[in-house]
Protein backbone atom coordinates (compact mmCIF):
# COMPACT_ATOMS: atom_id res chain seq x y z
CA UNK A 1 0.00 0.00 0.00
CA UNK A 2 1.14 3.73 -0.26
CA UNK A 3 2.90 5.60 2.94
CA UNK A 4 0.45 7.03 4.39
CA UNK A 5 2.53 9.75 6.05
CA UNK A 6 0.48 12.68 7.13
CA UNK A 7 1.40 16.48 5.83
CA UNK A 8 4.08 17.73 7.53
CA UNK A 9 2.09 21.50 7.97
CA UNK A 10 0.82 21.29 11.93
CA UNK A 11 -2.90 20.10 11.80
CA UNK A 12 -3.11 19.07 8.32
CA UNK A 13 -4.50 15.86 8.43
CA UNK A 14 -4.42 15.00 4.92
CA UNK A 15 -2.13 12.56 3.65
CA UNK A 16 0.99 13.43 1.87
CA UNK A 17 2.03 13.36 -1.74
CA UNK A 18 4.47 10.23 -2.92
CA UNK A 19 8.13 11.66 -3.40
CA UNK A 20 11.13 11.21 -5.35
CA UNK A 21 14.28 10.58 -5.15
CA UNK A 22 16.76 12.10 -7.72
CA UNK A 23 16.97 9.21 -10.02
CA UNK A 24 13.37 9.82 -9.88
CA UNK A 25 12.64 6.47 -7.61
CA UNK A 26 9.41 6.30 -4.72
CA UNK A 27 10.57 7.26 -1.99
CA UNK A 28 8.96 7.41 2.23
CA UNK A 29 10.20 10.74 2.88
CA UNK A 30 7.85 13.32 4.72
CA UNK A 31 6.16 15.63 2.55
CA UNK A 32 3.44 17.91 1.77
CA UNK A 33 -0.42 17.48 0.52
CA UNK A 34 -1.22 19.04 -2.50
CA UNK A 35 -3.23 21.96 -0.63
CA UNK A 36 0.69 22.77 1.00
CA UNK A 37 3.57 21.79 -0.92
CA UNK A 38 5.10 24.69 -1.92
CA UNK A 39 6.26 23.76 -6.07
CA UNK A 40 3.00 22.07 -7.10
CA UNK A 41 3.62 22.07 -10.20
CA UNK A 42 7.00 20.23 -9.95
CA UNK A 43 5.80 17.63 -8.07
CA UNK A 44 2.46 16.99 -10.12
CA UNK A 45 5.10 16.45 -13.46
CA UNK A 46 6.50 14.16 -11.11
CA UNK A 47 4.04 11.90 -10.77
CA UNK A 48 3.20 12.51 -14.37
CA UNK A 49 6.33 10.98 -15.51
CA UNK A 50 6.42 8.37 -12.69
CA UNK A 51 3.26 6.86 -14.16
CA UNK A 52 4.36 7.64 -18.22
CA UNK A 53 7.53 5.99 -17.80
CA UNK A 54 6.41 2.67 -15.57
CA UNK A 55 4.34 -0.39 -16.26
CA UNK A 56 3.66 -1.50 -12.72
CA UNK A 57 3.68 1.50 -10.36
CA UNK A 58 3.35 0.16 -6.95
CA UNK A 59 2.48 2.77 -3.62
CA UNK A 60 2.18 5.82 -5.44
CA UNK A 61 0.28 8.78 -3.48
CA UNK A 62 -1.61 11.19 -6.44
CA UNK A 63 -4.89 11.88 -4.17
CA UNK A 64 -6.18 15.19 -5.46
CA UNK A 65 -4.38 15.38 -8.87
CA UNK A 66 -5.75 15.97 -12.29
CA UNK A 67 -5.43 13.80 -15.02
CA UNK A 68 -6.07 14.73 -18.78
CA UNK A 69 -6.33 12.55 -22.05
CA UNK A 70 -4.40 10.00 -20.98
CA UNK A 71 -3.55 6.62 -22.36
CA UNK A 72 -2.88 4.10 -19.45
CA UNK A 73 -3.60 0.71 -21.35
CA UNK A 74 -1.94 -2.19 -20.10
CA UNK A 75 -0.17 -0.32 -16.99
CA UNK A 76 -0.82 -2.35 -13.14
CA UNK A 77 -0.97 -0.12 -10.54
CA UNK A 78 -1.12 -2.04 -6.77
CA UNK A 79 -1.66 -0.24 -3.70
CA UNK A 80 -2.27 2.98 -4.79
CA UNK A 81 -4.13 6.67 -3.70
CA UNK A 82 -6.34 8.32 -6.06
CA UNK A 83 -8.58 9.78 -3.98
CA UNK A 84 -10.10 13.10 -4.84
CA UNK A 85 -8.65 12.85 -8.75
CA UNK A 86 -10.29 14.13 -12.01
CA UNK A 87 -9.64 11.83 -14.91
CA UNK A 88 -10.91 13.33 -17.92
CA UNK A 89 -10.80 11.35 -21.42
CA UNK A 90 -8.94 8.64 -20.00
CA UNK A 91 -8.30 5.68 -21.92
CA UNK A 92 -7.05 2.97 -19.98
CA UNK A 93 -7.94 -0.45 -22.24
CA UNK A 94 -6.80 -3.82 -20.06
CA UNK A 95 -5.82 -2.16 -16.93
CA UNK A 96 -4.84 -3.94 -13.62
CA UNK A 97 -5.59 -2.47 -10.10
CA UNK A 98 -5.30 -4.22 -6.79
CA UNK A 99 -6.32 -2.44 -3.75
CA UNK A 100 -6.27 0.67 -4.79
CA UNK A 101 -8.31 4.16 -3.19
CA UNK A 102 -10.51 6.40 -6.06
CA UNK A 103 -12.78 7.77 -3.39
CA UNK A 104 -14.72 10.79 -4.23
CA UNK A 105 -12.68 11.04 -7.16
CA UNK A 106 -14.12 12.59 -10.99
CA UNK A 107 -14.43 10.48 -14.09
CA UNK A 108 -15.44 12.02 -17.45
CA UNK A 109 -15.77 10.23 -20.64
CA UNK A 110 -13.46 7.63 -19.61
CA UNK A 111 -12.94 3.89 -21.28
CA UNK A 112 -11.98 1.13 -18.48
CA UNK A 113 -12.82 -1.67 -20.94
CA UNK A 114 -11.79 -4.81 -20.64
CA UNK A 115 -10.25 -3.89 -17.42
CA UNK A 116 -9.15 -6.26 -14.10
CA UNK A 117 -10.11 -4.09 -11.01
CA UNK A 118 -10.47 -6.11 -8.19
CA UNK A 119 -10.70 -5.22 -4.14
CA UNK A 120 -11.03 -1.30 -4.50
CA UNK A 121 -12.76 1.47 -3.64
CA UNK A 122 -14.59 3.83 -5.75
CA UNK A 123 -17.05 5.14 -2.80
CA UNK A 124 -18.24 8.49 -4.05
CA UNK A 125 -16.93 9.01 -6.79
CA UNK A 126 -19.14 10.52 -10.41
CA UNK A 127 -18.83 8.44 -13.43
CA UNK A 128 -19.98 10.18 -16.84
CA UNK A 129 -19.78 8.75 -20.08
CA UNK A 130 -17.16 5.70 -18.63
CA UNK A 131 -17.31 2.24 -19.72
CA UNK A 132 -15.76 -0.62 -17.84
CA UNK A 133 -17.44 -3.07 -20.86
CA UNK A 134 -15.98 -6.35 -20.29
CA UNK A 135 -14.20 -5.88 -17.40
CA UNK A 136 -13.58 -8.22 -14.21
CA UNK A 137 -14.48 -5.93 -11.45
CA UNK A 138 -14.62 -8.45 -8.53
CA UNK A 139 -14.92 -7.20 -4.51
CA UNK A 140 -15.06 -3.55 -5.65
CA UNK A 141 -16.63 -0.67 -3.27
CA UNK A 142 -19.31 1.84 -5.11
CA UNK A 143 -20.71 3.00 -2.65
CA UNK A 144 -22.37 6.11 -3.26
CA UNK A 145 -20.96 6.60 -6.41
CA UNK A 146 -22.77 8.63 -8.75
CA UNK A 147 -22.73 6.71 -12.52
CA UNK A 148 -25.02 8.56 -15.54
CA UNK A 149 -24.96 6.79 -19.01
CA UNK A 150 -22.07 4.42 -17.85
CA UNK A 151 -21.72 1.09 -19.42
CA UNK A 152 -20.29 -1.88 -17.04
CA UNK A 153 -21.83 -4.75 -20.20
CA UNK A 154 -20.39 -7.71 -20.12
CA UNK A 155 -18.14 -7.50 -16.56
CA UNK A 156 -18.15 -9.69 -13.48
CA UNK A 157 -19.04 -8.00 -10.84
CA UNK A 158 -19.31 -10.75 -8.10
CA UNK A 159 -19.49 -9.63 -4.32
CA UNK A 160 -19.39 -5.62 -5.21
CA UNK A 161 -21.29 -2.85 -3.17
CA UNK A 162 -23.55 -0.36 -5.06
CA UNK A 163 -24.72 0.46 -1.63
CA UNK A 164 -27.04 4.08 -1.36
CA UNK A 165 -25.49 4.34 -5.46
CA UNK A 166 -27.56 7.07 -7.97
CA UNK A 167 -27.23 4.67 -11.24
CA UNK A 168 -28.64 6.81 -14.12
CA UNK A 169 -29.06 6.06 -17.97
CA UNK A 170 -26.04 2.94 -16.94
CA UNK A 171 -25.82 -0.47 -18.06
CA UNK A 172 -25.08 -3.71 -16.45
CA UNK A 173 -26.63 -6.27 -19.36
CA UNK A 174 -25.04 -9.80 -19.30
CA UNK A 175 -22.90 -8.58 -15.99
CA UNK A 176 -22.59 -11.47 -13.09
CA UNK A 177 -24.23 -9.57 -10.47
CA UNK A 178 -24.09 -12.38 -7.99
CA UNK A 179 -23.92 -11.15 -4.34
CA UNK A 180 -23.32 -7.95 -5.56
CA UNK A 181 -25.72 -5.50 -3.01
CA UNK A 182 -27.65 -2.81 -4.15
CA UNK A 183 -28.72 -1.39 -1.01
CA UNK A 184 -31.12 1.95 -0.97
CA UNK A 185 -29.80 2.65 -4.75
CA UNK A 186 -31.79 4.73 -6.92
CA UNK A 187 -31.84 3.61 -10.35
CA UNK A 188 -33.91 4.92 -13.33
CA UNK A 189 -33.46 3.75 -16.88
CA UNK A 190 -31.17 1.15 -15.94
CA UNK A 191 -30.57 -2.04 -17.49
CA UNK A 192 -29.91 -5.21 -16.20
CA UNK A 193 -31.24 -7.64 -18.83
CA UNK A 194 -29.85 -10.82 -19.54
CA UNK A 195 -27.70 -10.68 -15.86
CA UNK A 196 -28.40 -12.88 -13.30
CA UNK A 197 -30.67 -10.62 -11.49
CA UNK A 198 -31.89 -13.47 -9.16
CA UNK A 199 -28.33 -13.49 -6.98
CA UNK A 200 -27.89 -10.00 -6.69
CA UNK A 201 -29.39 -8.37 -3.60
CA UNK A 202 -31.89 -5.10 -3.73
CA UNK A 203 -32.99 -4.89 -0.35
CA UNK A 204 -31.87 -6.40 3.28
CA UNK A 205 -34.04 -9.14 2.79
CA UNK A 206 -31.66 -10.98 0.54
CA UNK A 207 -31.65 -12.07 -2.60
CA UNK A 208 -34.29 -12.98 -4.49
CA UNK A 209 -32.91 -16.57 -4.95
CA UNK A 210 -32.46 -16.93 -1.31
CA UNK A 211 -35.57 -16.15 -0.71
CA UNK A 212 -37.56 -18.03 -3.53
CA UNK A 213 -38.85 -14.60 -5.12
CA UNK A 214 -39.64 -13.36 -8.63
CA UNK A 215 -36.32 -10.96 -9.02
CA UNK A 216 -38.81 -8.74 -11.78
CA UNK A 217 -41.34 -8.64 -8.87
CA UNK A 218 -38.50 -7.60 -6.35
CA UNK A 219 -37.02 -4.85 -8.08
CA UNK A 220 -40.39 -3.40 -9.20
CA UNK A 221 -41.62 -3.38 -5.74
CA UNK A 222 -38.12 -1.58 -4.21
CA UNK A 223 -37.75 2.38 -4.10
CA UNK A 224 -36.72 2.31 -7.99
CA UNK A 225 -37.59 4.21 -11.25
CA UNK A 226 -37.71 3.44 -14.84
CA UNK A 227 -36.08 -0.25 -13.87
CA UNK A 228 -35.30 -1.83 -17.40
CA UNK A 229 -35.12 -5.98 -17.33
Amino acid sequence: MFTQNKCIVLHCRNNALSTFDEMGNLTEKESYCLDHIPNPGKLKEDIYKYIESHDTIVGLNASGLVFENLDLSNKKFFGCNFSHCTFTNVHSQNIRIKMCIFDFSLFNNCNLIQSNIIFTSFSGSTFTHTLFTESNLIQNGFNGIKAFQSCFDGSDLYNSRFIQAMLVDTSFQDCNIKKVLFYDAKRQNVSFKYANTREAVFSQKGSALALGEDPDEDLNNSTTDGVVL
